[in-house]
Parts: C-alpha cells; sequence; structure tokens
C-alpha cells in the first residue's frame, strides 16, 4: 500500500504540472493567434486624410520655349483637362487701354468694338466670340492679346496694322457661358450668316446642333454680321483669324480652301498643337466668316482653342507672330 500510494502521488503530481504547462501556453498561444494592435500604432484610415492633403493637386506643367516670356503678370494654375499648358495674362485695366472702335452694335444694342495697334500698310485681325458664351474662351484670349500688346506695342512690325474684334455675338457672351450663349438674339448662328456660301439651311449630320439655331433670313441679315462686312471692306487687311472652340483644329477659308489660307493654316500648325488638317466631321459649313473674307480677297483661317475653357495664351502669343509675319 505505502508503494502503491506513492506512486500514485507521483502520478497525479507529473500529471497537474502537465495540465497546468498545457493551460499556460495554450493562453500564449491564442494571445498569439489573435494579437491585439500596438496602441501607439495608428490604424491605416487615420492616415489618409493627411496623404490625401499632402498630394500633389496637378501635374507639373510641361515647359515650353513660347511659356517663358516674361508676362505682365502671374501663371494660372493649368487645369487637369488642358492639353497644351500655357501662362495666362489680366487683362489691363481698361483706363489703361485705349479707346476701341465701336463699328456697329448687337440685336440688343451692345457696341462692337475694335482695337487698333500699329499704322503700317498691311492689315491683320483677330475675331473672336462669333459664338458668345459658347465659346467665351475666346473673348477672354482676346482680351489677354489687346493686353499684351497694349503693354508691348513693339510687338508690331512698324509695316503692319492690327486690329482685334473682341466679341462680335455680346448678346449671346452676356445671355450664358454654355451652349445657350452661342446664337445672337435673333436665334442666329453669326458664322452661317456670311454670304460666301451661305445657305437657308444645311445638313446637320456631324455638325453642332445642340439646340435650334438658323443662318439668318438672308445672307448678312444680322446687324453683327453687317458691321463686320462693312469694316473688313473699308479697311486693307491681308490675313485674318477667326477664334473658336474646341478642339476640331484650323479651317483654312475658301471652297475649296484657298491658297494662301493653307500656308498660313499650315505655319499656324507648325507652332501649335491645333491640327492641320482639321478633324473631319461630316459637316458642311455655309455661311463661314473665314469663307467671306477669302472671297474679298483676305486670307483667312477658323482656329479652334483646345477646349471650352482655356484660352493656350502661351501658344497664341507665338501664333500672334505668325500672323503679324505673315506674308500672302
Amino acid at each position: 500500500m505505502k508503494n502503491n500510494n506513492g506512486r500514485s502521488f507521483l502520478i497525479g503530481f507529473f500529471v497537474g504540472g502537465l495540465l497546468l504547462f498545457s493551460a499556460v501556453n495554450f493562453q500564449k498561444f491564442g494571445a498569439f493567434m489573435n494579437p491585439k494592435p500596438a496602441a501607439s500604432t495608428p490604424a491605416i484610415a487615420d492616415n489618409v486624410p493627411r496623404l490625401i492633403a499632402t498630394e500633389p493637386a496637378q501635374t507639373p506643367a510641361q515647359s515650353h520655349p513660347q511659356d517663358t516670356a516674361t508676362l505682365p503678370s502671374t501663371p494660372e494654375p493649368v487645369r487637369p483637362t488642358q492639353t497644351f499648358p500655357s501662362p495666362t495674362v489680366t487683362p489691363l485695366a481698361l483706363a489703361n487701354e485705349q479707346e476701341p472702335e465701336v463699328i456697329g452694335y448687337s440685336v440688343n444694342g451692345l457696341p462692337l468694338e475694335v482695337y487698333t495697334f500699329g499704322s503700317g500698310a498691311h492689315g491683320r485681325m483677330i475675331v473672336a466670340g462669333i459664338h458668345g458664351g459658347d465659346e467665351w474662351n475666346t473673348v477672354t484670349l482676346a482680351n489677354q492679346l489687346i493686353a499684351y500688346v497694349n503693354q508691348y506695342p513693339d510687338v508690331i512690325p512698324s509695316d503692319v496694322t492690327l486690329y482685334i474684334l473682341r466679341n462680335l455675338n455680346p448678346d449671346g457672351e452676356a445671355r450664358s457661358h454654355d451652349k445657350y450663349g452661342r446664337l445672337n438674339s435673333n436665334g442666329v448662328d453669326l458664322n452661317r450668316n456670311f454670304p460666301a456660301n451661305w445657305q437657308a439651311d444645311w445638313e446637320r449630320a456631324g455638325c453642332w446642333n445642340y439646340l435650334p439655331t438658323s443662318s439668318g433670313s438672308s445672307a448678312g441679315s444680322e446687324p453683327e454680321t453687317r458691321a463686320l462686312m462693312e469694316f473688313l471692306g473699308g479697311h486693307r487687311i491681308d490675313a485674318l483669324i477667326s477664334y473658336h472652340s474646341a478642339a476640331l483644329g484650323i479651317f483654312p477659308g475658301g471652297e475649296p480652301w484657298e491658297e494662301d489660307s493653307v500656308r498660313l493654316a499650315e505655319a499656324i500648325a507648325g507652332v501649335s498643337p491645333y491640327r492641320f488638317p482639321p478633324l473631319d466631321t461630316g459637316c458642311v459649313y455655309t455661311g463661314t466668316l473665314a469663307d467671306y473674307a477669302v472671297s474679298t480677297g483676305i486670307s483667312a483661317v477658323d482656329l479652334e482653342l483646345t477646349n471650352h475653357s482655356d484660352t493656350d495664351f502661351g501658344v497664341n502669343l507665338t501664333i500672334l507672330d505668325i500672323l503679324l509675319t505673315f506674308q500672302p
């Protein structure tokens, strides 16, 4: 009995120790399998606002030689949608600019203003805002060019006179900065109203067709159109750019395209991202300013900006030099 009791005691002691050892290690194993996060380590979600806040808001602008010139003001931020980043200038106060010539009035009685720079025998002209608020950035570009040339008049060659009509459709631009601002106050697309190749209606396939639009009751029916026609007829102008948006390219005037207008388009395409030949959507363009200008002996192009918001100012300073030195 004594020996048996001793063996029983030893066996019991051994089994108890084994159970205690197992319990302790099982607890450690559970802690290993289900660890608690350290109190000093923030959750990933805690870092998200900080990461977003410090992330660059924009892609750095691509450098272009024509964008490095000293300008009257600091560049505005490059928008992500802009395909050819460029600096811009803020137009100078009107008090510092010359007084424009009023060449006529819109349907609603707003003035059509032309700024004149230089006094040379060879005229060059820029027309903006023909589609009013739908292409309001062309008016902004014209304002920038007016401000720039006013501050740097020496950019005009001595044998050249530059005319800038800043807004041919002020009624549309005042109405709305979207498709509802495209037409004049008679519901007419002014770039369908000029006498060259004018049609009372046209095939809409491939053409702008977001709203009902008219080419006018007859060729040259609109006061804005007539005012510009009279101005062109009363001045010696050799080359003209009509600014539009967006992205289709450069359209020489003439049907078929006039040879010198093609050369002007090629010269502009050579220093810019604007495509030539332009994108062919299948649209047949009738009654356009460029076609009318060619019919009067002026080399002319319709030039479309990159989008409906940016002015591509740096690019268009280079294009201005092309226009001023172009030889028809």
